[in-house]
């Protein structure tokens, strides 16, 4: 009789779920969370994003996310963990749809991070006149090439109060993606002399970028390998694009380690051991190099996580452009670490 009873009771509760009512066991959480549409501006570039803010008393600090290259929107796996973390800890976090995708409008900046940072700077500055926000604890995350941005921004933004940067590797673009591009192809089983050609004719386009190498002789170069079965791996054109215009020529000229030179906000930079795409190593000994001009930056390497900070996901997967959108953070280690420190510098709170 218990049985059928409770079964019924079930059956009475699954039906008021399926009229979109509350179910009976659901409680109020902790910490209610408001989901607010917010449109902004950029110059002349309407942006749009989502502001998730926890209910409280007071004002209260605020995060920007940054968008990674292969992930522009705000509704992506990557970002979601912000939204579920940080507004339990006390913090709000604003997610936006990076210009050209989603609901924002403008074209897509590719290679011109300086647009890009100052889309999120002026997120910030939207932010900064929530009255429940406080405006001296807005700060950015970054990931991949949002960890990027976020040292960017916050070198041009004084008003930054704290920048999380992940998996956003402290060398030029160009160092970073011939790494990577190594790394696809082993994981693809190609033997060490196809990488080799794979990467002389990486360092031939980058050359030219960088007006070090003539025309006649990159584009020869590149001609080289265009029917090697690997070539679609590289991330490579079949032509060269006029300096002018090329936005790889704009990218490549990015150095990291001179935006952390203007940043003061304390930093927490992050990496993950196993990732296939960030020279790791390289970074940390560049950090470490330069220790002592900043105090301010915190660097920590998260086991077994690869560059999306997760612990789960194939080799394949993680080199696969199309799939790098759907994969969620799921190290506790990341997300120990990034709790523990905003807390230590009085951003996030029980």
């Amino acid at each position: 009789m218990l049985l059928a009873t409770s079964l019924l009771s079930l059956a009475a509760q699954g039906q008021q779920i399926a009229d979109g009512k509350s179910p009976v066991w659901r409680v109020a959480p902790t910490t209610p969370v408001i989901a607010q549409e917010e449109k902004f501006s950029s110059g002349p570039i309407p942006l749009s994003g989502t502001l998730y803010l926890p209910v409280s008393a007071g004002k209260v600090p605020a995060v920007v996310a940054f968008h990674s290259a292969a992930s522009a929107t705000r509704e992506l796996a990557p970002y979601r963990h912000l939204k579920e973390m940080l507004p339990s800890l006390g913090v709000a976090v604003f997610l936006y749809d990076r210009r050209g995708s989603g609901h924002s409008g403008g074209t897509p900046a590719h290679g011109d991070y300086e647009a890009l940072a100052d889309d999120g700077i002026a997120a910030e500055r939207m932010l900064a006149k929530d009255p429940r926000l406080d405006p001296k604890r807005i700060g950015f995350w970054g990931l991949s090439q949002g960890g990027w941005l976020s040292l960017l921004a916050a070198s041009r933004c004084s008003d930054t109060a704290f920048v999380v940067s992940v998996s956003g590797p402290m060398t030029t673009p160009d160092v970073q993606m011939n790494f990577a591009v190594a790394n696809i192809l082993r994981i693809k089983g190609f033997p060490q002399s196809e990488i080799d050609a794979a990467i002389n004719a990486r360092k031939a386009v980058d050359d030219f970028a960088r007006g070090q190498l003539d025309r006649a002789t990159a584009q020869m170069r590149l001609d080289a390998v265009l029917g090697r079965p690997w070539f679609e791996l590289t991330y490579l054109d079949r032509t060269l694009n006029d300096t002018s215009v090329s936005s790889w020529a704009r990218a490549i000229r990015h150095d990291p380690l001179r935006w952390l030179e203007a940043v003061k906000a304390p930093t927490l930079i992050l990496y993950g051991a196993d990732d296939p795409w960030v020279p790791v190593n390289t970074s940390v000994q560049a950090l470490t190099a330069k220790a002592a001009q900043h105090p301010n930056v915190t660097v920590a390497i998260v086991t077994g996580a690869d560059h999306d900070m997760n612990l789960s996901t194939s080799l394949e997967a993680q080199i696969d452009p199309a799939k790098l959108s759907e994969q969620a953070p799921d190290s506790p280690e990341y997300f120990a670490l990034m709790a523990a420190w905003l807390t230590a510098h009085g951003f996030a709170h029980r």
